[in-house]
């Protein structure tokens, strides 16, 4: 292929652009490249999105035999529109000139009269999909990395580009309002499946492969009779269950924006201009909420911490996990799930199977592909010697909370790990401090605390002790990212940030147990301020035995463990992993009786606790401001996104 500097050879060149670089080959096909300057990521700005109109424009004047739309970011293809001029939204009209620019455009690209084909590697989010679906061709290649998601929702909006409108014809509607719906992402082989794009093929091949659909133009590929019908007269019935299942995981008042999805969809076929501006389906009424403020402002949060794993180039390829215990190994399995080489070390093979059956039931669930689902179970070895602890570059302990057995632990690691490799710990409670007396060079022990579920959890905290040297906090932090999780630096402090803020609302639910009130109703309270569960779901979750040793160790010797706490605990009734605890657990749910009436004060009564704790944390400088504390609540234990974290809660309460 080779470049041109217009759209043909001997004619008037097109425009100079920033953005975009267009090439035609031998056969007449356009090549759109977009790679978004001064931009890792390409996103589109409304810079972008004029230049993208202006190409579009000479390209329906020009009618070349084909276009095909590709990234040259190594990145991935388009993660949608620039959510930095989100934030810069003041009135409804700023928000409805943002969707009326990639509406039109996309509008534009749909009706040209020649084959278009999107080419996808890498990322397809939110405006890049939406871009994809007004091509009449979609390619995307069979890497880890290519997933396609519209997650607008996730930002308290909905795809206004065309994505209600087009991805449940191309899909079925069942399938596009949950892709809408929950912002969950798929990935090539699974687009294939679904119809989103015409071929999933390997890398070697996608430039043939795209340069052959435009040029054969077969007729695309048409909805089965049912999703017709279903995208038709049986709406309001696809609607009506689509409605049931989504009040049993949001509250309208708290989450407006899957509940305008589909009410957009059903009512005005995904025309975001439809609705009258006071309509909860318009996007004036959604850019006007208060939960799209916060959640766009969480975004942010988020990035920042994403920022914080850049701090550092350290890259690891071997990881070494001491302890194969449900934290161990699980940290293990991510590790290895993420392309890295795993040894995990335990006592026994009877201590190191439960690991690795767990493993392999996560990489089923994740990876689906057997092929790699098999290539990651072989990156995950077991090693009862401790050997592979000589050849990693992040050696982690995830063993049982005794300071004297990890002391003489790191005192073992110390003299055989590489003098490049992070030490370690996944402590959540004791002092790095204290752990490291034994240390030749204490600087380079860092805390790596991540959190149960750990193939869920996204946050992993970096813990720094007063010895730590900060060089090596930063390649903890890196590593973070690397495992694509999200890095919070914290200072050694017991408990954390977010133990410490969890301990006092646990402890009160625990209490208020004790005096009586049902746990239903206490969980009920909860999960009606906006927690994603309840706190004592969540302590049957996490393990009853870590959560008393956690308020032992935060509450200090002599203070005394609520009395519910204690029966359950003595009687080995630990919660979700041995069956029972607060509550029974079948096929890892809880089975909960009725709510009950739950006080209107309720709610109060257990978040006061939390909140209060929160501000002490950010006072006495435990994480660096207000703002990363919200995202470490957030992001750690799921305190109410739609409320904009507790600093943010308490400052809007103020207000």
């Amino acid at each position: 292929m080779k470049a041109m500097d217009g759209v043909f050879r001997g004619e008037e060149s097109m425009s100079d652009t920033r953005h975009f670089r267009v090439d035609t080959d031998r056969d007449g096909i356009v090549w759109l490249t977009f790679d978004r300057a001064e931009s890792k990521t390409n996103t589109f700005s409304a810079e972008v999105m004029g230049e993208f109109n202006a190409i579009l424009d000479e390209l329906a004047v020009k009618k070349p035999r084909g276009l095909v739309i590709r990234s040259g970011k190594t990145s991935g293809f388009i993660a949608g529109a620039d959510v930095d001029e989100f934030t810069r939204i003041e009135t409804t009209d700023d928000a409805l000139a943002i969707v009326r620019r990639g509406w039109d455009a996309f509008n534009k690209l749909a009706t040209l009269s020649f084959p278009t084909l999107a080419l996808v590697r890498g990322f397809c989010m939110g405006g890049g999909l939406e871009l994809a679906l007004a091509c009449r061709y979609r390619v995307a290649v069979d890497e880890p990395g290519t997933r396609f998601a519209l997650p607008e929702v996730m930002l308290g909006i909905l795809p206004g580009w065309g994505g209600v409108m087009r991805l449940p014809k191309v899909v079925g509607p069942t399938t596009a309002l949950d892709m809408m719906m929950t912002g969950r992402s798929v990935d090539a082989r699974r687009a294939k499946r679904i119809g989103l794009v015409d071929a999933s093929v390997p890398v070697r091949v996608m430039d043939n492969t795209a340069r052959i659909m435009v040029l054969d133009a077969p007729r695309p590929q048409a909805l089965p009779l049912k999703d017709r019908l279903l995208n038709g007269q049986l709406k309001p019935l696809v609607a009506k269950l689509a409605l049931r299942q989504l009040r049993k995981k949001a509250q309208r008042e708290h989450y407006p924006a899957p509940y305008a999805i589909l009410e957009l969809w059903l009512k005005h076929d995904g025309d975001p201009f439809a609705p009258r501006p006071d309509d909860p389906c318009s996007v004036a009424y959604l850019a006007q909420h208060p939960t799209t403020r916060s959640l766009i402002r969480i975004f942010g949060l988020q990035e920042r911490m994403k920022s914080l794993g850049k701090e550092s180039d350290f890259a690891a390829k071997r990881v070494h996990v001491v302890g194969a215990g449900t934290m161990g190994g699980d940290i293990a399995a991510v590790c290895a799930m993420r392309g890295l080489t795993v040894t995990l070390q335990d006592q026994s093979a009877e201590r190191l199977a439960p690991a690795m059956k767990r493993a392999a039931e996560l990489f089923r669930r994740r990876i689906r592909d057997k092929l790699r689902a098999r290539d990651a179970m072989d990156r995950l070895v077991p090693d009862l010697s401790g050997g592979g602890a000589r050849h990693a570059d992040v050696i982690i302990e995830a063993i049982f909370e005794n300071l004297e057995a990890k002391r003489e632990l790191f005192g073992t690691l110390e003299k055989i790990a590489k003098p490049t490799a992070i030490l370690a710990t996944n402590t959540s409670s004791l002092k790095l401090a204290d752990i490291g007396t034994v240390l030749t060079n204490p600087g380079r022990l860092i805390g790596l605390h991540f959190f149960n579920p750990v193939p869920q959890m996204q946050l992993v905290e970096i813990v720094a002790g007063e010895a730590t040297d900060p060089e090596w906090a930063k390649k903890g932090a890196a590593f973070a990212r690397q495992i694509d999780k999200l890095p919070l630096p914290v200072k050694d402090s017991p408990g954390f940030l977010v133990n410490r803020v969890l301990g006092p609302y646990l402890l009160k639910a625990f209490m208020l147990v004790d005096e009586g009130v049902a746990k239903e109703t206490i969980d009920a309270a909860a999960t009606q301020f906006g927690m994603p569960m309840g706190p004592i779901e969540l302590a049957d979750t996490v393990g009853l035995d870590i959560c008393a040793a956690a308020g032992k160790s935060l509450a200090g010797e002599g203070a005394t463990m609520p009395a519910s706490l204690a029966k359950l605990v003595d009687a080995g009734k630990l919660g979700k992993k041995t069956g029972e605890g607060f509550y029974r657990w079948v096929k890892g749910k809880p089975q909960k009786g009725p709510d009950g009436d739950v006080p209107p004060d309720l709610a109060n009564r257990l978040i006061e606790p939390y909140l209060a704790e929160a501000k002490k944390a950010v006072e006495e400088g435990i994480v660096a401001d207000a703002d990363l504390a919200d995202a470490g609540l957030i992001f750690g234990t799921g305190f109410a996104p739609f409320r904009g974290g507790p600093m943010h809660y308490l400052a809007q309460r103020g207000a």
